[in-house]
C-alpha cells in the first residue's frame, strides 16, 4: 500500500511538473506581424490583490508572456492601513525592478474605479497614475476629465468587465450614452469581451459595432496557477496583439489599430481579419499519402499553436474513420483519413473552426489545399 501511495504521489508531481514546463502561451506570427501574448489587467497588494508585484512578473515569465500591465485600482485601496500607497506608480516601479533584463515588456497602467457609467476602465501606456486619482469621495465628479488626462498622457483606455454582475445584475453589457461620447471623442479604445472567467457576447457585439479593440484579460487577484488551474492544462486569458515590432510601442500601435484576439478557455475571439491569418499560420498540411492499394488519403495536419482546434468538416469530402469533427491538438501532428475516390490532386477541404468566434454564434471557416505526388 505504501509503495502504491509513493507511485501515485510521484506521478502527480511528474504531471504537475510537466504542466509547468508546457505552460508557455505560444502562437505563431502571422504575415507582416509578430503575435504577442499580453495580459493587460491584473492586481497586486497595492490595491486589492494578494501578491507583491514581483510575483506578477515571475508568473508572466513562466507563462512566456510578451507583455503585462499591472493595473491596480486608483480609488479602491483596501490594504491602505497596512500598505500606504501615496504613489500610484509604485507597483509599476517594483515590477520593472523585478523584471531586470528579462525581455518581458511591462506597460504602465492603472484601473480607474468608478460606478456605472462608465464603470471600471483600464488606462495603460500612461506616464503618471497619480494624475488620474479622484479625491476621496469625489469619484463621481469630472469623469470625462480623467479620460482627457489619459489622452493627454498618450494612454490607451479600455472598458473593464462590462458584464460584471456587481454593476450589471443581469450580466448583459450595455453601451451607455457616456460610453458613446467617450468613443466618439477617441477617449475609449477597447472593451473586455473576456474578463477572468467570463465571456460576453454583448461585449463582443459592442466591440464590433463601435470599432473597439477586442480585449481578454486575467484580472487576476490571487495566483494565476490556482485561479486558472495551470496544473490541469488551464491557461490565463490573454490578448494576442499583432504588432509590427516586439516593443511597447509596437503593442500600443497594434491595440490602436484593433489588431487583437482574446484567447480564453481554448477559444479564439476576434475579427475575421485577425482570426483567419492566425489559424492559417497555426494549421498547415505537412504530408498527404495514399494507403497502399486504396484511394484512402492519409493527411497530416501540423498545429504550431497552443489552441486545441476543433474542426467540423463542411466540404463534400468524407472522412474514412472520423465522423465530421476533427480535433487537432496543440504543437502536434494529427492524421486523418479522407475518401479521395476517383478525384485527383489537389483536394480542397473546408472546415468550420468551432473553437474560434468572429461574432456571437459565428465561427470562421478555413480552407486547406491538399496536394499529393501519387
Amino acid at each position: 500500500m505504501y509503495r502504491i501511495l509513493i507511485i501515485l504521489v510521484t506521478l502527480a508531481i511528474s504531471g504537475s511538473a510537466q504542466a509547468q514546463e508546457n505552460r508557455t502561451i505560444e502562437f505563431p506570427d502571422v504575415p507582416g506581424y509578430h503575435t504577442l501574448a499580453c495580459d493587460l489587467h491584473m492586481h497586486t497588494v497595492f490595491s486589492d490583490g494578494s501578491v507583491w508585484p514581483n510575483i506578477r512578473v515571475q508568473e508572466a515569465h513562466r507563462d512566456g508572456l510578451d507583455a503585462i500591465a499591472i493595473t491596480d485600482h486608483l480609488e479602491y485601496q483596501p490594504h491602505r492601513h497596512d500598505i500606504p500607497n501615496p504613489d500610484r506608480n509604485r507597483a509599476f516601479a517594483v515590477a520593472e525592478n523585478a523584471n531586470g533584463d528579462h525581455p518581458l515588456i511591462i506597460i504602465p497602467g492603472s484601473e480607474i474605479t468608478r460606478s456605472m457609467p462608465p464603470g471600471h476602465v483600464n488606462a495603460i501606456f500612461i506616464t503618471d497614475a497619480n494624475a488620474l486619482v479622484a479625491p476621496f469621495g469625489e469619484e463621481a465628479k469630472d469623469i470625462r476629465g480623467v479620460f482627457e488626462e489619459v489622452g493627454r498622457q498618450g494612454g490607451f483606455a479600455f472598458w473593464n468587465h462590462p458584464a460584471w454582475t456587481a454593476q450589471r445584475s443581469d450580466g448583459v453589457a450595455v453601451l451607455e450614452d457616456m460610453h458613446r461620447e467617450l468613443i466618439d471623442a477617441d477617449l475609449l479604445h477597447g472593451v473586455e469581451v473576456v474578463n477572468q472567467f467570463t465571456y460576453s457576447d454583448e461585449a463582443l457585439d459592442i466591440a464590433l459595432a463601435n470599432d473597439l479593440a477586442i480585449i481578454g484579460t486575467s484580472d487576476v487577484h490571487g495566483l494565476v496557477d490556482w485561479d486558472f488551474e495551470v496544473a490541469q492544462e488551464g491557461h490565463r486569458p490573454v490578448t494576442l496583439v499583432f504588432a509590427e515590432e516586439r516593443t511597447a510601442e509596437g503593442i500600443h500601435e497594434g491595440l490602436r489599430a484593433r489588431r487583437t484576439i482574446a484567447w480564453h478557455r481554448n477559444t479564439l475571439i476576434g475579427r475575421e481579419s485577425e482570426i483567419l491569418p492566425l489559424i492559417n499560420a497555426s494549421i498547415t498540411v505537412s504530408d498527404a499519402v495514399f494507403r497502399a492499394g486504396t484511394s484512402i488519403l492519409e493527411v497530416q495536419l501540423e498545429n504550431r499553436s497552443d489552441a486545441r482546434f476543433i474542426l467540423r468538416n463542411t466540404s463534400e469530402w468524407r472522412f474514412h474513420e472520423d465522423i465530421d469533427i476533427l480535433e487537432v491538438k496543440p504543437h502536434t501532428t494529427t492524421t486523418f483519413a479522407l475518401k479521395a475516390l476517383e478525384q485527383s490532386s489537389p483536394y480542397v477541404i473546408s472546415f468550420e473552426v468551432l473553437n474560434a468566434i468572429t461574432a456571437p454564434n459565428t465561427h470562421p471557416e478555413i480552407t486547406l489545399t491538399i496536394a499529393t505526388n501519387d
